[in-house]
């Protein structure tokens, strides 16, 4: 009997192109490829890039050059690029690295088995060529749900799965195969972007805006319950948008309370919220139903009135702290994050001190900020009265330091307070810990619990917050607090 193809997936980038490779590992095990961890010992090297900003795209080209330098001395055969990267460059991403052996975009995700094996084979597959993907779908989002099945969406999945991708559960199930065992994993609500922000490149490689049917979340959530999982995370590149081309904006809100019923799912999680498209309603459902938790992953970008405007963006410091004192009159303990851009041209002194302003005044868990540079293809790259680098930079370095200082002091406000953690992590060297409600994996600290005793990866527990480290959290489990995982309650 021969012996089977191996292929590794080296994912880069964020909770979308995770979602994205356990679909690709989906795909794969079904046409009989073994799933392997380490690249070295795969047939096939997969890296899924992304194309974000620069430091994306190099760390990209550095996980790509990476898996090449396995083929001088390890079983690695061929090295194939996908993702945001792939996808936004194509042809000319494979001219420049032709350590690559192949650059695949979204199209080819349906055939990839296929067009792996051509390549493994030796043979040439013609490298993707980059399209504006924002003209694939009709501008009007009632009209993209039937022109769909044409266009080619990672981690939507068709509505009819072949036989043996996943486990059945349910009319539907979900194309995606669990690459690790955490307790948490990702659910793909929607795909692609209808706002037009000066300095954002992705709509153009990901396309229009269009959701995924509820059923079908809600199908996968299932079978993400039936392999262990506790916690899902809706991600997107913009959930507040969700069900506007299936006739109803707010069928986020009827959503929610759904997959938070879903047997073994212990909490719900939703993501990359849009400040702009808050409402009420939503709102209400993130601060009130059971098992999703307060959570507000808000994208203000920046504060000032002239640099928001300048962004294609809406809002001003005032009525963002009137939305944080909207969201916190419901749920005192909400977490909420954000990223900052600085050095945006234009960008006044007086405009960073009003950023300022914002960002003392909203007690934000967790913060991410980045300095401004060109993304081709976008409006942005057009202006004049650009900052120079070294301003750029100072302003970075200068709103990193504060935003150090604001999250440690609103970790420290969280002292006192009893949290449900889920435990993520248990080592006898290096302790147990996990995340509390407040916390999105990876992105927004963790906490470590003084006593692992009778703790293991995937439980909840309640803990008092007894101390910081930085962002962290330290907690003490409480007395007969242990909670198994088929407790209900967040």
């Amino acid at each position: 009997m021969p012996e089977r193809r191996t292929v590794a997936l080296v994912t880069l980038g964020c909770a979308r192109n995770e979602v994205d490779s356990e679909e690709l590992a989906g795909r794969l095990e079904a046409d009989g490829w073994q799933l392997v961890e380490d690249a070295a010992d795969a047939d096939v090297a997969v890296v899924n890039t992304c194309g974000f900003v620069e430091a994306a795209k190099k760390d990209s080209v550095d996980a790509l050059l990476e898996a090449n330098d396995l083929k001088d001395h390890g079983r690695t055969q061929a090295v194939v690029a996908v993702g945001c990267m792939a996808e936004r460059y194509g042809k000319e991403l494979a001219e420049a690295l032709p350590e690559a052996d192949g650059v695949l975009g979204f199209d080819d995700y349906a055939d990839i088995s296929d067009r792996l094996q051509t390549i493994l084979s030796g043979g040439i597959h013609a490298s993707h060529t980059p399209r504006d993907r924002r003209k694939l779908l009709p501008i009007s989002p009632a009209e993209r749900q039937e022109s769909a099945a044409a266009v080619a969406l990672p981690g939507h999945g068709p509505a009819d799965l072949p036989e043996g991708v996943a486990p059945a559960s349910g009319p539907r199930s979900p194309l995606r195969r669990r690459l690790d065992g955490s307790p948490v994993a990702s659910v793909k609500l929607a795909s692609g972007c209808d706002r037009r922000c000066s300095f954002c490149a992705i709509p153009s490689f990901r396309g229009s805006f269009i959701s995924r049917r509820p059923s079908d979340v809600l199908n996968e959530t299932r079978w993400l319950a039936e392999q262990g999982v506790k916690e899902i995370m809706l991600v997107s590149e913009n959930n507040t948008s969700y069900g506007k081309d299936l006739g109803d904006i707010r069928l986020l809100e009827s959503l929610l309370p759904e997959l938070a019923e879903v047997d073994g799912i212990e909490r719900v999680r939703v993501s990359y919220l849009q400040p702009a498209e808050m409402r009420p309603g939503l709102i209400d459902v993130l601060t009130s139903t059971p098992k999703v938790v307060p959570y507000f992953d808000l994208s203000f970008q920046h504060s000032a009135p002239a640099v928001l405007r300048a962004m294609r963006r809406f809002g001003d410091t005032d009525r963002f702290l009137e939305l944080l004192d909207t969201i916190r009159s419901k749920a005192p303990e909400a977490g909420v994050r954000s990223n900052f851009i600085v050095g945006f041209p234009g960008e006044s002194e007086a405009d960073l001190a009003e950023l300022e302003r914002f960002l003392t005044g909203a007690r934000l868990d967790a913060i991410g900020v980045f300095g401004y540079s060109d993304e081709e293809g976008t409006e942005a790259a057009t202006y004049g009265d650009k900052l120079d680098v070294d301003v750029v930079a100072e302003r970075l370095a200068h709103i990193s330091r504060l935003t150090e200082e604001l999250v440690s002091q609103r970790a420290e406000e969280r002292v006192g307070e009893t949290v449900r953690v889920l435990v993520e992590s248990v080592d006898e060297e290096e302790g147990v810990y996990g995340r509390a409600a407040h916390q999105a994996p990876e992105t927004d600290g963790q906490v470590l619990l003084t006593s692992g005793e009778g703790l293991s990866v995937g439980r909840m527990v309640e803990a008092k917050v007894v101390g910081t480290e930085g962002v962290d959290l330290v907690a003490e489990p409480l007395a007969g607090s242990l909670a198994c995982s088929e407790e209900a309650g967040r």
